[in-house]
């Protein structure tokens, strides 16, 4: 099993997720299955364990370009993008969260 690199979408329907139902959003590698992930999650956070995982391909969008001014216009579309909804168990990744301040003495 190869390692792969998954990095956590910073999106408002993604910190809601894990505010709500501790599920995670992560943008992941168009050929990586769901083990792949679950190992990736867990090793890259420490103290972790992956409930469950759901996975969704995104198709690209559609976009139009010119290819000058008698030109025809054509038509391309986006790359395709892969996310990974991970539920954990048990343990916190941390995301959105800021470090702590130090306290100042004074």
């Amino acid at each position: 099993m190869k390692l792969i690199t998954v990095t956590p979408r910073a999106t408002e329907k993604a910190y809601r997720l894990i505010t709500g139902q501790n599920t995670y959003v992560f943008d992941v590698p168009l050929n990586a299955n769901k083990n792949e992930i679950v190992a990736a999650v867990e090793a890259a956070n420490d103290g972790v364990k992956v409930a469950s995982i759901k996975t969704v391909v995104q198709n690209g969008k559609a976009i139009r370009f010119n290819r000058g001014k008698r030109k025809y216009p054509g038509t391309t579309t986006r790359k395709d993008t892969k996310k990974a909804y991970v539920t954990l168990s048990e343990g916190k990744i941390r995301v959105f969260d800021e470090p702590e301040a130090k306290e100042e003495k004074k």
